[in-house]
């Protein structure tokens, strides 16, 4: 299956959940490369008919939940 928690989430959401982890830092916004423009996909969102469908009912991490489990795993011998 091809997954995600079935709601959209920007990049933004990710950035300020790792921000939020650490406590400290600053988000620099750069211009969309033009040679990416009309060729990126700027919106997604998992269609989770199919997983629905075989019987999985559980509910998914947030961004902010997935996030901080990830750093903490990441940061687990530092």
């Amino acid at each position: 299956f091809n997954l995600g928690t079935g709601r959209a989430e920007s990049f933004q959401a990710v950035a300020d959940a790792t921000l939020a982890y650490h406590k400290k830092g600053s988000i620099e916004y750069i211009p969309f490369p033009d040679k990416l423009k009309g060729r990126y996909q700027a919106f997604t969102q998992a269609d989770l008919t199919n997983l629905r469908a075989a019987g999985y009912d559980k509910p998914f991490k947030t961004v902010a939940e997935g996030v901080t489990e990830y750093m903490a795993w990441l940061n687990r011998d530092a």
